[in-house]
């Protein structure tokens, strides 16, 4: 892959059951299993799905006017299979979005549903990820003894 296309993340434990995770520009975020305030992997997930269509949507629709209301809702179910695995289910993305009367709240209010569907159908890396579905390796990285 080129430098272009990469994307990576680092997670270290920092306790039993609670993590940071980092990116290459400095940003952390702690994660765990939802015994604090700490997001969960899978509340990461919903904010992830919402928050990669929120700005497809804002950056369409705020060229043409600066919303006054700007709110995404992401729910789903988390289920256990058939298999008995673990996954979600029923994702729902939900945008209250207003802006300002005017023509040029107007002209939002106009792109705004386009601007979902561009969202959906072609911008959104992260849900068209879910939705198509990609293979995911688990590894183990070679590790020297004594660490």
């Amino acid at each position: 892959m080129s430098d272009d296309t990469f994307r990576s993340v680092e997670i270290e434990r920092t306790g039993l059951g609670n993590y940071v995770a980092r990116n290459i520009r400095g940003g952390s975020l702690s994660m765990g299993t939802g015994e604090d305030a700490s997001f969960t992997p899978v509340e990461l997930l919903l904010a992830a799905i919402g928050g990669c269509t929120a700005v497809d949507v804002d950056h369409i629709t705020s060229r043409r006017a600066e919303p006054t209301r700007f709110s995404v809702d992401v729910t789903g179910d988390k289920i256990r299979d058939e298999a008995g695995g673990n996954r979600m289910q029923n994702l729902r993305v939900e945008f209250t979005v207003t802006f300002p009367v005017g023509a040029d709240g107007d002209r939002a209010r106009e792109a705004l549903p386009r601007s979902l569907q561009q969202s959906h159908e072609r911008l959104c890396t992260v849900s068209r990820t879910v939705e198509l579905g990609t293979p995911v390796s688990i590894v183990e990285a070679a590790a020297s003894d004594g660490e």
